[in-house]
């Protein structure tokens, strides 16, 4: 099957929207997924995943930077799924591109 993502974000008024995609892997099915929710349109020019601790439930710390409107927006998180860090990297990335129109997501 194809990777597939559903996400939720919480918009600033409070409501939820949802929505889902396909993508290349499910990295790619997650951003695409937050894409179509947010309607942000960027382009992802870095991506890095690096343990951040040791053993079997260690954490991975993702790296993002995406380019919108000309300039460069970096987010990073960590989390024992990495699926997860990097959805959250994903958001603090668009979140701080839509905070320089004042509008946050998720």
């Amino acid at each position: 099957g194809s990777p597939t993502a559903t996400v939720r974000l919480i918009g600033p008024d409070g409501e939820s929207h949802e929505d889902a995609a396909i993508g290349t892997g499910p990295v790619d099915a997650i951003y695409r997924a937050i894409n179509r929710v947010a309607g942000v349109q960027n382009e992802l020019t870095e991506f890095s995943i690096k343990s951040v601790t040791e053993g079997i439930d260690a954490q991975g710390e993702v790296t993002i930077r995406v380019e919108a409107d000309g300039n460069a927006y970096s987010g990073r998180a960590a989390d024992t799924d990495i699926l997860v860090a990097s959805a959250r990297a994903y958001m603090h990335a668009l979140n701080r591109h839509l905070g320089a129109g004042s509008t946050t997501v998720g």
